[in-house]
């Protein structure tokens, strides 16, 4: 059974070389690895996986610590991340976090103890401290949708502020006063980031902050119908719902169709995220876009540009929310 050894020596070039053209490197001539690849044809080598990582000293396997497995925002942002890579010759290995702490730490142990080359995390539970520790170790760490300014040329990330933004200040444009808002849990950095985007919004408008048009949800579907329950028993005088992503939007406005509303004319309700679902919600949810499926191409330019040596590759690091209306947030008569 023919070696790479055999075929270094059989082209003439190093094995270093070699080592480029099976890991598909942009630097190799085309003249040499046409060599090389004739080479491996006469000597009938068929290179492994493994071959390919002792020769390049790399896994050709990139890690991938999500919040959670299920859920569209996350199907979504594995999917782009997984096919990406994909194309390149990559491979993943997934494994969730939960938003805990001791959970995401051990699932950054997982990833390193795979000899991952590269780790893509979407996490909100440990504190950036223990990031940018993290980030000086042997495996290079990349964010998504978090933003920690030490190690900002390893994140990608949504300006959550704006987002939060733009949600409010449409409801006040389609003449709203009376606001409630539904909060994601705001230990998350996303979370509070959009909580403050809706002060902003209020406040531009000369709107009083009222925390009895405040509550905190879980980002779930029951967060939406809780927190509308909470507002009907506490007999909030609302005309509009903003909801801190699109599961707890669809959650509220199934609690209102239960509860006897006609949606939109006495509830206009808007999300955030603009997941797949939503254009298919009666009525259509008005949202802000949140573009997780760039945003993980992003994170993959980053690790092939960074890890794998990819030529040409720019990566764009901080994404722009912006608002998509639909019928769910209709003009006030």
């Amino acid at each position: 059974m023919a070696t790479i050894y055999q075929v270094s020596e059989m082209a003439g070039v190093s094995l270093s070389t070699v080592s480029r053209v099976l890991n598909d490197n942009d630097y190799v001539s085309k003249k040499t690895k046409k060599k090389v690849l004739e080479a491996m044809k006469e000597l009938g080598y068929q290179p492994s996986s493994i071959a390919r990582s002792l020769a390049s000293s790399t896994t050709n396997s990139v890690g991938i610590l999500v919040s959670e497995l299920d859920g569209p925002f996350f199907g979504q942002m594995m999917s782009a991340i997984e096919e990406h890579l994909r194309i390149a010759g990559k491979h993943v290995i997934i494994t969730p976090g939960h938003s805990d702490e001791k959970k995401e730490k051990s699932g950054f142990e997982f990833l390193i103890g795979r000899n991952c080359d590269a780790i893509i995390a979407h996490v909100e539970a440990v504190s950036n401290e223990y990031l940018i520790e993290l980030s000086k170790g042997k495996t290079p760490i990349y964010l998504m949708s978090r933003y920690v300014k030490e190690i900002e040329e390893n994140c990608i990330s949504l300006d959550n502020v704006m987002g939060g933004y733009l949600a409010t200040k449409a409801m006040i444009n389609k003449g709203h006063k009376n606001i409630a808002y539904i909060a994601g849990p705001q230990f998350k950095e996303d979370a509070s980031n959009r909580l403050k985007g809706h002060k902003k919004a209020l406040a531009e408008y000369n709107l009083t902050f009222d925390e009895n048009l405040f509550y905190i949800g879980d980002f779930k579907e029951t967060g939406g119908s809780d927190g509308l329950r909470h507002f009907i028993q506490n007999k909030a005088q609302i005309t509009a719902l903003v909801c801190a992503n699109d599961e707890m939007a669809s959650g509220a406005m199934k609690y209102a169709r239960e509860h006897g509303f006609n949606l939109p004319k006495d509830l206009a309700i808007i999300g955030f995220d603009n997941v797949i679902f939503t254009n298919y919600l009666y009525p259509t949810l008005t949202t802000i876009d949140n573009p997780v499926p760039e945003m993980g191409r992003a994170a993959a330019n980053l690790v092939l540009k960074d890890i794998y040596k990819k030529s040409g590759i720019t990566v764009k690091h901080v994404f722009q929310p912006k608002l998509i209306l639909r019928d769910s947030t209709p003009d006030i008569n």
